[in-house]
C-alpha cells in the first residue's frame, strides 16, 4: 500500500484533493502505535502525519501549547516538564497493550481523545483541546479554536474533531491548555476489599471535597491480593492534610498504607496503560465506561456468561475487562450488560477478522446513526478518510 507522508499542511491538502476526485480511500495514521485500534480500515492508501513534527506554539506564562500532529507525545511531555508543567488529562500509552512499537503522537491523542486516571479531575483530552488545524475530505484547510479558552456559538469544531478517530479531516496542528506539575503526588492503598466495598471507598473519597487526582481498584488473584489506590497531589502541606482526611473517610473500611515515589508513580502507569493486561496477549481487551457505582453489578453480570478479568479506573467508571479471543470474545454478554445497566463498550484488542465481524464501538441508535452519517457526509462526502474505522459503511 502506498503511503503518503506530506510535509506541510499545503501538500496534505493536495493529496486529500486528489484523493476526493479519484475516489482513493485513505488510512489516517500517525507513526502507527494503534492501527489495531477500531475496526480495519478499508483503504487504498496511507495517508501519515509522521513528517508533520515540532512544537509550533508554547507560552508557559499563558499554560498554552501547540505542536505539529505527528509530534511525539514524548516531545511535548518534555517540553512541558522543563517549565514545570503538563498535559492535565495524563493520555494513556496504548503500546503495552496493543503490541505495538514506534512513538505515539499528540495527534493521536486529540483524534482519539485519549485520557488517563485523572480523567476524574481534569476532564478528557477534549476539554483540555482549544484549538486544531486540519484538512477535511474535500482536501480544504480548517482551522477551529485559537490560543484561549472560550465559550462559542454554534458548531464547536474542536470539540467535534476529538474522538473522530480520523474519519472527519486530517488533523495537522493541535493546541491544548496544560497546567504546572504538581509539587508532590501521594497515595493512598487499602487492601483486601471486594469490589462492591473498593468502589464505596472510591466513591466516597471521590465525593469528598479533598481533590482525588486517580481513584482505581484492581482486583488480585485472591481476596488479600486486592489493591484499591486513591491518589492526590498538590502542594506538600495540603497532601498532608487530604490524605488525613481521606484516611479517615475510609477507615472503616480497611488499614491504608501511604505510597510515594517511583513505586507509586509505576503503579499508576500501570493502570493508565492498562499493562495488568500486556502478559495476556491471546485475549481481547474491553474498555466499559458506566456509572461507578453499576461497575461491580455490570462486572458480575458479564462474569456469568464469560470467563472474565478486569479492574476499575475512574472511580469504577471506566472498566477494563479481558475476555478468551474466541468465538465473539464475550460480545454478547457485554453488549447486554450494558444495556441492561447503563454504559458504553468498546472493544481495544482483538484479532483483525474478530473487528471486523463485531460491533467496535457501542452501537448508535438510528437517529443518531443518522446524525452521524450526515456529519461524515458534511466533512468527507466521498468518504476518503478512515472509512469504515468506527462504523461500517461510515
Amino acid at each position: 500500500m502506498t503511503v503518503y507522508t506530506p510535509g506541510d499542511e499545503q501538500e496534505a491538502s493536495r493529496i486529500i484533493g486528489e484523493a476526493a476526485q479519484k475516489g482513493t480511500k485513505l488510512q489516517i495514521f500517525g507513526h502507527n502505535t494503534k492501527a489495531a485500534l477500531g475496526r480495519p480500515a478499508s483503504a487504498d492508501a496511507g495517508l501519515s502525519s509522521a513528517e508533520l513534527k515540532g512544537v509550533t506554539l508554547y507560552e508557559p506564562a499563558e499554560l498554552v501549547i501547540a505542536a505539529r500532529s505527528g509530534t511525539p507525545v514524548s516531545e511535548v511531555v518534555r517540553t512541558l516538564a522543563d517549565k514545570g508543567q503538563e498535559l492535565p488529562f495524563e493520555p494513556m500509552d496504548y503500546r503495552s497493550v496493543l503490541g505495538s512499537q514506534g512513538e505515539p503522537t499528540i495527534g493521536a491523542v486529540a483524534a482519539m481523545n485519549i485520557s488517563g486516571p485523572r480523567r476524574i479531575m481534569a476532564g478528557a483530552a477534549r476539554d483540555s483541546l482549544i484549538g486544531v488545524r486540519f484538512v477535511n475530505g474535500r482536501g480544504e484547510v480548517v482551522k477551529s479554536g485559537g490560543r484561549v479558552m472560550k465559550n462559542v456559538t454554534g458548531l464547536d469544531l474542536v470539540k467535534l474533531m476529538a474522538g473522530s478517530w480520523g474519519t472527519l479531516g486530517f488533523l495537522t496542528e493541535v493546541t491544548f491548555k496544560v497546567l504546572p506539575k504538581q509539587e508532590r503526588r501521594s497515595t493512598l492503598l487499602i487492601r483486601g476489599l471486594d469490589d462492591k466495598r473498593a468502589i464505596e471507598a472510591l466513591s466516597q473519597a471521590l465525593g469528598s471535597p479533598y481533590d482525588i487526582t486517580g481513584a482505581a481498584h484492581l482486583p488480585g488473584p485472591d481476596r488479600q491480593g486486592a489493591h484499591t489506590i486513591i491518589r492526590l497531589e498538590g502542594f506538600s502541606v495540603s497532601v498532608d492534610y487530604r490524605l488525613a482526611e481521606v484516611r479517615r473517610l475510609v477507615k472503616k473500611l480497611g488499614s491504608t498504607d501511604i505510597l510515594e515515589g517511583r513505586g507509586a508513580d509505576a503503579l499508576w502507569q500501570s493502570v493508565r496503560d492498562a499493562t495488568v493486561f500486556s502478559g495476556l496477549s491471546d485475549r481481547a481487551i474491553w474498555r466499559i465506561s458506566t456509572a461507578p457505582m453499576k461497575g461491580p453489578d455490570l462486572v458480575a453480570r458479564i462474569a456469568q456468561g464469560v470467563e472474565a478479568q478486569w479492574f476499575y479506573d475512574w472511580g469504577g467508571g471506566l472498566v477494563w475487562i479481558s475476555t478468551p479471543a474466541e468465538g465473539d470474545a464475550g460480545a454478547a454478554a457485554i453488549r447486554e450488560a450494558t444495556r441492561a445497566l447503563g454504559g458504553h463498550a468498546t472493544l481495544v484488542r482483538a484479532p483483525e477478522a474478530l473487528r471486523s465481524s463485531l460491533d467496535v464501538f457501542e452501537p448508535q441508535a438510528d437517529p443518531v446513526m443518522a446524525l452521524t452519517r450526515g456529519i461524515k457526509a458534511s466533512f468527507d462526502p466521498s468518504g476518503i478518510l478512515n472509512p469504515g474505522r468506527m462504523y461500517a459503511g461510515i
